[in-house]
């Protein structure tokens, strides 16, 4: 079995579904119910027209396919204790054998229990392989939040791990400095600066395009060292559930973008098949997956000797940020919705983790953002050449 994802040439009815996720057997048919699901939910339901969302449903539903397949066991094997079904030996397998973190776990069985409440009301099985009561639901943090409302009644799922309570983890100024000095590539560097000075997602960063960028210096109306206000466009890049907004990019990171555009882009632009139009490309010339990204971080990771991951990164630029514009006596409005804004959140509740990150913070690991961490990345020249 493969997880593969739609081309443009999967249509109907005039729309294009390019980027729907495609369980495929080893037979070259689809995997059924899997892809009824799928179809059902993304599609007929109308929940996500978001690319992201169609690619996150498939690995989920992916991940669970597979270990069935590995361990030949049946979707629906109807096990009469929910202690012994392949629901529970999935998630013990999670927990135990590959040890991912408890909300990890739970994002990805909660669309698996979704799944199996379809399967039931389709008349597919006959007894679902968990228990549910009836409760109030606490409001799900992970992939489900968008559909999971606070206060209301609903089923509490047996199956469902016990998460802890997770310490939202970013840089310190003395990390972001040993970041900055690594003799890296010249796109990890500019993957790198675009998440940790402006707050973009992977997805974005890594999809940021090329139509974006311009020398800062032949720009009327502009004066060097402000903030550049960046337009973002769903229909230009990948930004989660296609919410356009407006990002604020230091003008040293534009002149450094646009340096990049000049020598290092065109180089492998010149290895590649020349139709890509995101900013940062690989040596083959081809626009940078997901799982590169992550690769990346580990290779920072591996030569910084701490922990690094994208979404770290984000986190450092909402809580400085949000740190800085508190303090100064200039910024005009409120901070925190200011960093909500940059951020993309469509709660506010989402950005105020970052006031309880600023309380952790001791004096000296405060980063100054518009001055002295704009000082920090200045010194820190990037090598296009």
């Amino acid at each position: 079995m493969r997880l593969v994802f739609a081309t443009k040439d999967l249509a109907l009815a005039g729309r294009s579904f390019e980027g729907f996720p495609l369980l495929i057997g080893s037979d070259g048919w689809p995997v059924q119910p899997a892809q009824s699901f799928l179809w059902h939910i993304l599609i007929e339901s109308g929940e996500s027209l978001s690319t992201l969302t169609w690619e996150a449903y498939g690995r989920r539903l992916y991940d669970y396919y597979a270990f069935l397949e590995a361990n030949k066991l049946a979707w629906n094997d109807e096990t009469p204790a929910h202690g012994l079904s392949v629901l529970s030996r999935y998630r013990d397998w999670s927990i135990g054998e590959l040890a991912l973190d408890p909300r990890t776990v739970n994002n990805r069985l909660a669309l698996i229990v979704r799944f199996y409440r379809w399967a039931k009301q389709q008349n597919l099985i006959k007894m679902l392989p968990f228990s549910e009561k009836r409760g109030r639901v606490v409001p799900h943090s992970g992939l489900l939040s968008h559909v999971t409302r606070q206060g209301k009644e609903g089923s509490k799922v047996s199956i469902m791990v016990r998460e802890r309570k997770r310490l939202t983890k970013f840089l310190t100024k003395d990390q972001v400095k040993v970041c900055l000095a690594l003799d890296a590539d010249p796109s990890h560097q500019i993957l790198f600066h675009l998440m940790v000075r402006t707050g973009l997602r992977s997805c974005e960063a890594r999809s940021f395009p090329l139509k974006y960028v311009f020398n800062p210096r032949l720009k009327n109306g502009l004066r060097r060292g402000q903030m550049i206000s960046v337009a973002l466009d769903p229909s230009d890049m990948q930004i989660k559930y296609d919410r356009p907004r407006i990002i604020d990019l230091p003008w040293s990171l534009m002149e450094d973008l646009w340096s990049y555009s000049l020598h290092q882009r065109e180089m492998r632009n010149s290895r590649g098949d020349g139709n890509v139009t995101a900013l940062l490309l690989t040596n083959e010339g081809r626009q940078y997956s997901k799982d590169a990204v992550v690769d990346i971080m580990k290779s920072y990771e591996r030569k910084c000797g701490f922990y690094v991951r994208a979404h770290m990164l984000r986190h450092t630029y909402g809580t400085y940020t949000l740190l800085a514009l508190r303090k100064t006596k200039e910024f005009e409005g409120e901070p925190l919705m200011y960093v909500r804004d940059r951020l993309g959140h469509s709660d506010v509740q989402t950005t105020m983790i970052y006031l309880h990150l600023i309380n952790q913070l001791e004096a000296q690991s405060v980063l100054a953002y518009e001055d002295e961490i704009d000082m920090m990345f200045m010194a820190t020249s990037i090598n296009h050449d």
